[in-house]
């Protein structure tokens, strides 16, 4: 009887001490909802002001420009993507086309792009087989190098821009103390359920990270889908070699610009990142390589974004306070943490990344925070990762190491 009694009490301590974790959780993510909130309003004010700069700037002062795009394999809405950089309300810029070899499959697609468009300077450049782990940062050495301008867009393949694109983004790089422009993204999704909820993750967890971590302490770093950047900030670095060694290259490459005392700058400009349909184990594997990426190269902040989440405090809150015989207060903590989370969506996702999903979709935003925290917490049981077609292995600070190669082409 005596063991009975201190299994019973052993158990229920441990289900006090989980309610308390739930209730430090729904503190801490609610603390995190009102610095976002915070940062939204703060954003909101400083795009006003940079969307009445870029206006103000005349076209007559803005410098010719180049787009590089390393493309790689078929995706779903590639050529519409593509086409949108040869459609730019803009004096003077060029495209070039990055790929492995010619017979990648988007190689086709941008040479089609190409042909619809003779009136836009544009080629393709062919990089061979990469000689350095992160075989997209080669193909943007060889593409660097084939330009002579000063002034250059990276862009993923995945990303649909606005004709007013380069005028909202080159601007602030006319100041000489500016060596890299960033864009937050809208996410949109194909047509399956798992896209729905990466897109809304694109447009509310990231847009929220990137607004708070702005505002703690300025922008240090840069977002892979649309990056505006001087050629001597590159040059400052010692080139686009510098972060050859990562994954996270767009990271590495803002945060070596910042610290060589050039400003990034958060533009007020939003660009959409189009998803293509995936099953849930190939969106899992992305989640978890992004995951993967910031548990290396960024590890205290990795490891507190556990913090942020608001559902699995939630979860754990309703099952720990209804077995200790307090189901209401178990109840509030799980409807709190689903507040939480919707309001988050519908502020953040539609007036900063003007992601109509974010609000209609509100309601559907705390499955996609609790699968987020999941993802967070399997990234630390693995350094492998898939990316477009070959396996890798993450090493100290973040840098990659490719466990195979395959000889078809790669971005």
């Amino acid at each position: 009887m005596i063991v009975g009694v201190v299994i019973v009490h052993g158990v229920g301590f441990v289900w006090r001490a989980l309610l308390f974790l739930a209730l430090a959780g729904s503190f801490t993510s609610t603390v995190y909802l009102a610095l976002s909130l915070v940062a939204t309003v703060r954003y909101l004010r400083r795009a006003r002001a940079a969307q009445a700069a870029a206006n103000a700037t005349p076209a007559s002062s803005v410098p010719p420009v180049t787009i590089f795009k390393p493309v790689h394999g078929m995706e779903e809405q590639l050529a519409a993507d593509l086409e949108s950089f040869f459609q730019q309300d803009y004096p003077d810029y060029e495209v070039i086309f990055g790929v492995r070899d010619m017979d990648n499959p988007a190689a086709r697609i941008a040479e089609e792009v190409r042909a619809r468009y003779p009136h836009v300077p544009s080629r393709v450049i062919v990089s061979g087989p990469p000689e350095w782990p992160n075989a997209k940062v080669f193909s943007l050495d060889k593409m660097i190098a084939a330009s002579s301008r000063n002034y250059f867009i990276i862009s993923d393949s995945d990303v649909r821009v606005a004709p007013d694109f380069l005028r909202n983004t080159i601007p602030p790089l006319l100041d000489p103390k500016v060596g890299l422009v960033t864009c937050l993204y809208r996410g949109i999704p194909a047509s399956d359920f798992w896209s729905w909820l990466e897109a809304l993750g694109l447009s509310v967890e990231m847009s929220s990270g990137v607004m708070v971590a702005d505002m703690m302490e300025g922008m240090r770093f840069a977002l892979g889908p649309a990056m505006a950047v001087r050629r001597d900030a590159i040059d400052a670095i010692g080139g686009i070699v510098a972060v050859a060694d990562y994954y996270s290259d767009d990271f590495e490459l803002g945060n070596r610009i910042w610290a060589k005392d050039y400003k990034v700058v958060l533009s007020h400009h939003i660009v959409l990142n189009v998803l293509t349909s995936r099953s849930p184990l190939r969106t899992l594997g992305d989640q978890l390589r992004w995951m993967k990426s910031t548990r290396y190269s960024r590890p205290a902040g990795h490891a507190g974004t556990g913090l942020t989440y608001a559902m699995p405090f939630g979860i754990l809150g309703l099952i720990a306070a209804w077995l200790l015989g307090h189901p209401v207060l178990g109840i509030e903590l799980f409807a709190l943490a689903c507040l939480n989370r919707m309001i988050q969506s519908a502020v953040v996702g539609w007036s900063v990344a003007r992601d109509p999903r974010a609000i209609g979709l509100c309601w559907l935003y705390p499955l996609r925070d609790f699968l987020g925290f999941v993802a967070w917490a399997i990234s630390y049981t693995s350094r492998d990762f898939y990316w477009r077609g070959e396996m890798y292995r993450f090493g100290k600070g973040g840098r990659i190491a490719p466990l195979e190669r395959s000889g078809s082409s790669s971005k």
